[in-house]
């Protein structure tokens, strides 16, 4: 048994966030988290730290949210955020209303916008199609989710809180008004056991809706798949959007060292099955490259998918339709008292939504306490060190010991930056960390091989440190390769094609890792 004040189930931004601010609070709280941290929806993005440009006539609420929020976080967490700076285009046949309406809501709502002749926007950015009409600069940047959601928890943890990864949540008691105890477990050992806490906070995302009804307090979610293509290398300086109504297709975010090609909007009736699909990267191939043509050339070595985290308001064929506010939810309204939800929303404000549900835990506790993410910034944390493309290849070309060989060649990741993400993962939890744990912390396994050398040469350096023993790097590598198989079917043409056939040579004709599709 264990207790808390307050218990926060979901470990992507805003559970972290939550974690974060409350513990600057002084609030005690655990955060359990099903899989690992951003294993859903704040992992499953573009990572565009929005000016506020992409919903200025759509959703003028959702754009000043995120023009605020982008300002505060470059401020307070420039570590995690490249100001790349943002381009939008259109090119011709494009609405020219819907670019008037962009023209004068920019300002009106408090949104940079500043409009370029095309030859200047062509100079600023030479694989823009030549066919543009309209181009507006604006003040979009990239930030890295992984680094994000890792810096928050870093410090939570060392401010007192508890993170649990790897614990689902399989049954939730009530009683007179109160949600009792919450029963997770863990899912490497199957053990379980119990959490009190005075407040609980459902911050799953898409699951807020699975979490609410095992609780009584039935919650209609919505469910809007996304897709998104990575390139085999940076295709542009700026973060490039489509003028016009979101649609798919039509943004490509520079990250690190590739760049990142989305999205599609596809209604799911559940959530048993969140995967890319061919159709939809055939798809996005082919509307964004009314913008940026190279894209019918070039190399992309996955796709992933993940969904948006929408209340069901109402009936939408389309899940764009749908605001990207957040909603915090307190349940007393269903007869549970301690108990709130927060869900929907942007990764760009992620902290927002973590300081007004802290706000509310605190109200509902009778605790005076301000919030403290909005004025002191985000310390880096070691956790995160790694996840920023490019980084280890800086370090390792200007400092490497002659010993400390790559282990990941694509990405450069060398063994020592290994070694210690790994022996810090032990720190945290009891099982032995695996293959996926590393890679959303380094980039091991993100590069053209996909894991086809990577997860060899980190699963000998486990055996040969005593860690993994009889058939458990069979197991994991297994486990590995089916994660980014996933990615890779949707994008099987061309260099990753190639890539694929080596990749099944290796692991299933020498060390027979047959698997099965799913």
């Amino acid at each position: 048994m264990m207790q808390t004040q307050v218990l926060i189930i979901g470990g992507g931004c805003t559970g972290t966030g939550l974690a974060r601010d409350l513990a600057l609070r002084g609030i005690p709280c655990i955060l359990v988290e099903k899989r690992d941290i951003n294993a859903g929806a704040s992992g499953g993005n573009h990572g565009l730290l929005h000016s506020g440009a992409r919903y200025v006539v759509c959703d003028p609420h959702s754009s000043r949210e995120c023009r605020a929020e982008a300002e505060l976080l470059k401020s307070l967490a420039p570590h995690c955020i490249e100001e790349a700076g943002g381009l939008f285009v259109a090119v011709a046949g494009d609405d020219e209303n819907y670019i008037a309406d962009f023209e004068s809501a920019c300002p009106r709502e408090g949104v940079r916008s500043e409009p370029l002749e095309v030859r200047e926007a062509l100079e600023r950015e030479p694989r823009l199609t030549p066919r543009l009409t309209a181009a507006y600069a604006v003040d979009d940047a990239a930030v890295d989710p992984f680094r994000l959601s890792l810096d928050n928890i870093g410090q939570a943890v060392e401010l007192g809180a508890v993170y649990l990864n790897s614990h689902e949540v399989v049954a939730i008691q009530t009683k007179s008004r109160h949600l009792q105890s919450i029963q997770v477990r863990n899912v490497q050992s199957g053990r379980t056991m119990s959490i009190q806490a005075e407040m609980v906070v459902n911050a799953t995302g898409a699951w807020a809706g699975h979490i609410a009804a095992m609780a009584g307090a039935p919650l209609e979610m919505h469910y809007s798949k996304g897709t998104l293509l990575v390139t085999h290398y940076r295709l542009t300086n700026r973060i490039i959007n489509r003028l016009r109504p979101p649609s798919d297709g039509d943004i490509l975010v520079p990250g690190g060292t590739v760049s990142i090609m989305g999205t599609t909007s596809v209604q799911l009736p559940d959530l048993e099955r969140v995967r890319p699909t061919r159709e939809e990267a055939e798809q996005m191939v082919s509307q964004g490259a009314a913008m940026l043509p190279c894209l019918q050339s070039t190399r992309f070595t996955r796709a992933y998918a993940g969904v948006r985290p929408l209340l069901k308001q109402s009936e939408v064929a389309d899940g764009r339709a749908a605001s990207r506010g957040f909603a915090l939810i307190d349940h007393a309204l269903d007869g549970l008292d301690n108990f709130l939800t927060v869900t929907g929303g942007k990764l760009t404000t992620y902290r927002l939504m973590a300081e007004k549900t802290a706000d509310l835990a605190a109200e509902k506790l009778g605790i005076k306490a301000e919030c403290r993410t909005r004025t002191e910034p985000l310390p880096e944390s070691s956790l995160g060190e790694w996840t920023e493309g490019g980084k280890s290849s800086k370090a390792w070309l200007s400092q490497a010991d002659a010993g400390d060989h790559l282990l990941c060649e694509c990405e450069m990741v060398p063994k020592s930056h290994v070694v210690q993400v790994l022996a810090e993962l032990e720190t945290q939890q009891a099982e032995v960390p695996d293959l996926n744990q590393l890679r959303r912390r380094t980039r091991v396994g993100k590069g053209g091989c996909q894991g086809a050398f990577c997860s060899l040469r980190v699963t000998g350096l486990r055996y040969d440190q005593g860690k993994l023993a009889g058939d458990q790097g069979h197991r994991q590598i297994k486990e590995f390769l089916r994660a980014r198989w996933s990615g890779q079917q949707p994008i099987l043409w061309d260099g990753q094609l190639a890539q694929a056939e080596l990749t099944e040579a290796m692991h299933c004709g020498l060390f027979d890792l047959e698997m099965q599709s799913d």
